[in-house]
C-alpha cells in the first residue's frame, strides 16, 4: 500500500525532561504534521511553569493542539481527551496522512491508540468511604491500600493524586478483583496506523536531567505561579507534582529547601512509573535520548513503507 495514503499517528513516549518535544517539532517539520500534546497537565492554561510547557518559540515552530487549551476551573477527563483528539485527528489527517501526537501520560496515549477500558459500576458508597479515609488517614493510608490490594496499578498510575488512588481502590473493593486486571481487555479498531517512539536513557542520567529541570523551574519563577494558585489548591487539576509541594510549603509544613527536594522526587518516581507503565508495550522502537534525528527518521520512514 502508498504510505503516502495511509493514515499514520507518530506517537512520541518517554519519561518526564527526556528531550521529547524537541524531537516532535524535528519530527513534524520533517512529515510537515501537527503537533497533538499528550500531556494531561499541560491542558491548563493557568499551570506553565510546573507542568514545562514548550517555549514560545518550540510552539511556534509547529502547530500544536490541546496545550493550555483549558482551565483549572474546568472539569476535563481522559474520555473527553480521546472524544476531542479523534476528531480533531479526522480533519488533520484530511489534510497530511501523517501527524503526530507525543506525551508521558501513559493512560492519555493508551485512549487515543486503544481506546478507553471497560469497567464495571461500583456502588457509590464505596468512594464515599475511601474520600473519608483520605481525610482522616491522608493519601498514604490510600497509597498502602492500593500496593496490597493491586500491586501492578500501584506501581504505574500516579499514585500522588487521590483521585487516580480512589478510582482503582473503589474498582478493586467493589469488585474484588485488581484494578489492573480491567485494562487493555479489548482494543478498539482505530482508522490509522500507529508508530511509537520511546525516548529513554540510563536512570541516573534521567534522573540528573529532572534534576536539573527543577531548578530551572524555580529560576523561572514556579514558586510565584503555585503562590498565583495555592486559593484553588484543592481542585483536581491541582493534586499534580510541582504544586502540591509547595503549596504544603505555604502551609508552614515543609520548608522550601524540603519542598524543592520533595519535588525532585517525586518527579523522579514519576519518571520511574511511566517507564514502567510503557515497557510493557512492545510495539514501542526505542531510542536513546542522544540519538541523531535523522536515525530516527530513517526507522520511521521505513516502517510507514510497510503500511
Amino acid at each position: 500500500m502508498n504510505s503516502q495514503k495511509t493514515k499514520t499517528l507518530i506517537t512520541i513516549v518517554g519519561p518526564t525532561a527526556i528531550g521529547k518535544t524537541a524531537l516532535s517539532i524535528e519530527l513534524a517539520n520533517h512529515f510537515n504534521a501537527d503537533v497533538i500534546s499528550c500531556d494531561s497537565r499541560q491542558f491548563y492554561k493557568e499551570m506553565t511553569i510546573g507542568t514545562a510547557v514548550p517555549e514560545t518559540e518550540e510552539l511556534a515552530a509547529a502547530s500544536h493542539h490541546f496545550i493550555q487549551n483549558k482551565s483549572i476551573f474546568e472539569e476535563y477527563n481522559v474520555g473527553q481527551f480521546e472524544k476531542d483528539t479523534l476528531e480533531t485527528l479526522a480533519v488533520l489527517f484530511s489534510k497530511n496522512p501523517i501527524q503526530l501526537m507525543v506525551g508521558g501520560s501513559g493512560l492519555y496515549v493508551n485512549a487515543v491508540l486503544n481506546g478507553l477500558d471497560d469497567f464495571p459500576d461500583v456502588d457509590p458508597s464505596i468512594r464515599e468511604k475511601l474520600k473519608q479515609d483520605l481525610q482522616e488517614n491522608g493519601i498514604e493510608y490510600l497509597q498502602s491500600q492500593l500496593k496490597t490490594l493491586d500491586i501492578e496499578s500501584f506501581e504505574t498510575i500516579a499514585i500522588d493524586n487521590p483521585h487516580r488512588i480512589m478510582r482503582a481502590l473503589e474498582i478493586c473493593l467493589g469488585t474484588q478483583k485488581p484494578y489492573s486486571s480491567f485494562k487493555n481487555k479489548q482494543k478498539q479498531a482505530r482508522d490509522f496506523h500507529t508508530i511509537l517512539i520511546g525516548l529513554t536513557a540510563e536512570r541516573a542520567e534521567i534522573y540528573n536531567r529532572i534534576n536539573q529541570r527543577v531548578d530551572i523551574m524555580m529560576q523561572k519563577g514556579l514558586l510565584e505561579e503555585a503562590k498565583k494558585l495555592y486559593p484553588y489548591k484543592n481542585l483536581n487539576a491541582l493534586q499534580t507534582v510541582g504544586y502540591r509541594e509547595l503549596f504544603d510549603h505555604f502551609d508552614g509544613k515543609i520548608s522550601l529547601e524540603f519542598a524543592i527536594d520533595e519535588i525532585k522526587k517525586n518527579t523522579r518516581r514519576f519518571a520511574k512509573r511511566q517507564l514502567t507503565w510503557f515497557r510493557k508495550d512492545d510495539r514501542i522502537l526505542w531510542f536513546d535520548y542522544k540519538s541523531n534525528y535523522k536515525q530516527i527518521i530513517e526507522t520511521i520512514s521505513e516502517r510507514l513503507a510497510t503500511f
